[in-house]
């Protein structure tokens, strides 16, 4: 099975790749989206982590304040590494039945963004890295959420220099330009066997 490993920086369009690759029929797992289902009330997970952080990252309404959190866990390195530890054994169980439910597919995509914080570069048979400038990286971010600049920068810093996750890609895609010239370059990693592949 060729299992893509799909990563970036934050705001880069991970998500808009995972997009054009399901319109290819390949099906996506989204390490961001279990890590949310990690958090649903009743969960452990999301007890454990209402036992540390208290009222303060709770709504009125007893909904879980993800802004507040955010807020809490980018500002702390050792209180992020906490919360990581309590969220990623969930999300890589996750995946593992999701690899194991597409054994009969060619070609499926893990869209992890901590792909190498995480050390799971071995879970997959390619990397792909989304990059775009950062100017382009930080205007999404703010479009996307209401974040002030030191809450921003914090949160880009707490991932790897997006210059050294392309190091260690097989592919990269620029995603610096047009949705159409996004497209034509996904179309052609997909053709086109990785290196490590050759022979």
């Amino acid at each position: 099975m060729r299992i893509i490993g799909l990563t970036g920086g934050m705001g880069t369009g991970k998500s808009t790749v995972a997009q054009i690759l399901q319109q290819h029929g390949i099906p996506v797992a989204d390490a961001d989206q279990l890590a949310r289902q990690a958090l649903v009330p009743g969960s452990p997970v999301r007890a454990r982590v209402l036992h540390r952080f208290g009222a303060s990252i709770q709504t009125q309404e007893g909904e879980l304040d993800r802004v507040r959190l955010g807020q809490i866990v980018f500002a702390d390195p050792s209180e992020r590494v906490w919360l990581e530890e309590q969220i990623h054994p969930f999300v890589k169980t996750e995946l593992h039945h999701f690899l194991e439910a597409q054994q009969g597919s060619p070609t499926v995509c893990l869209m992890i963004p901590l792909l190498f914080e995480a050390g799971m570069e071995d879970w997959v048979s390619e990397i792909w890295v989304v990059t775009c400038t950062p100017e382009q990286q930080r205007q999404r971010l703010s479009h996307r959420d209401p974040l002030i600049v030191d809450q921003m920068e914090a949160r880009i810093a707490s991932q790897w220099p997006l210059t050294e996750k392309i190091q260690r890609a097989h592919v990269v895609l620029d995603n610096s330009g047009s949705l159409s010239d996004l497209q034509r370059q996904v179309q052609q990693a997909l053709t086109i066997a990785p290196p490590h592949w050759v022979g």
